[in-house]
């Protein structure tokens, strides 16, 4: 079965508890430790990645878009891609620091990382202590891997570092130049979504009506804030009003549910919280321009 999930029957439900989908691509790239001589003195370039430098031993002098910054043991240093930068040794001692290069496409996360305005974290910042058992055990796995990577460390590294950046964001949620204005809209918009999904759900229940309001109103109504505000800050964080998302949501699962060839339209209607096949196909011609026989027949 592709779909998420098909919903049982009410009777044979006790409870339930559905978590959110999650729909997050991690990608990391160059993850590496070094340590280098005295003689080291990197050019100056850029990447399309995000990159974490943290510094293991001695100093490193890093040159970001012209401002120079003094790293030592236990700072961090974050990167946004695009960002020119160079480093040199300093006192022409040797260091080593490890990297991490990645992209995610959490619009959220994005939307945080997109907003921090610092390059330089020290030792002592809470920022830094909050991650540093994190990037700790990213260093221990990454001192084990060999050309031969075992899918166990790989699955132990993808997990670290989705540790870290949820880590990051507990950090940045308590630091005080994190503007609290910002972090409440991320964090609000991110409760909007999540309920969205949740109104994505109810349509697999029996017992929601596929003609009842869109849901939006009810969702800005139980958080206590005005529809306009409501679609304001969801479209500031996501790019997209709620109700676009909405149907962008719908339109996947029924077409997840459409490339099962095991499952008629008529039955997919039903699941769908349609009160007929005739009902559903309108609303997938709108959504996807195609009515669902026809998308079967051109992508199965």
């Amino acid at each position: 079965m592709v779909s998420s999930f098909i919903t049982p029957a009410a009777t044979q439900s006790i409870s339930e508890t559905i978590i959110p989908d999650i729909k997050t691509t991690l990608n990391l790239f160059g993850m590496h430790i070094r340590k280098v001589s005295g003689e080291w003195d990197y050019p100056t370039h850029a990447h399309p990645q995000y990159e974490f430098n943290y510094l293991l031993e001695g100093e490193q002098l890093i040159t970001v878009n012209h401002r120079q910054y003094l790293q030592r043991a236990g700072d961090l240093v974050l990167l946004r891609p695009g960002e020119f930068h160079s480093s040199t040794s300093v006192r022409n001692k040797p260091f080593t620091y490890f990297c991490i290069h990645f992209d995610i496409d959490d619009k959220i996360m994005n939307s945080l990382l997109s907003r921090l305005d610092h390059v330089l974290f020290e030792s002592g910042s809470a920022i830094t202590q909050q991650l540093g058992p994190v990037l700790g055990k990213l260093v221990e796995i990454t001192t084990k891997i060999t050309e031969d990577m075992s899918m166990l460390l790989r699955m132990r590294l993808q997990s670290a570092v989705f540790d870290l950046l949820g880590q990051l964001w507990e950090a940045f949620s308590l630091e005080e130049n994190f503007p609290s204005s910002t972090y409440e809209k991320v964090e609000l918009a991110h409760l909007i979504h999540n309920r969205l999904q949740g109104l994505v759900y109810q349509r697999f229940k029996p017992d929601s009506p596929s003609d009842r309001r869109d849901g939006v109103d009810d969702i800005a109504s139980d958080l206590g804030i005005s529809v306009s505000h409501c679609n304001r800050v969801f479209r500031q964080v996501y790019g997209m009003s709620p109700r676009v998302f909405l149907s962008e949501q719908m339109l996947h699962e029924a077409k997840l549910l459409l490339d099962d060839l095991r499952l008629s339209i008529s039955h997919i209607s039903s699941i769908l919280g349609y009160r007929d096949i005739a009902h559903f196909s309108r609303q997938f011609k709108r959504w996807y321009g195609q009515s669902p026989r026809e998308y079967r027949n051109i992508t199965v």
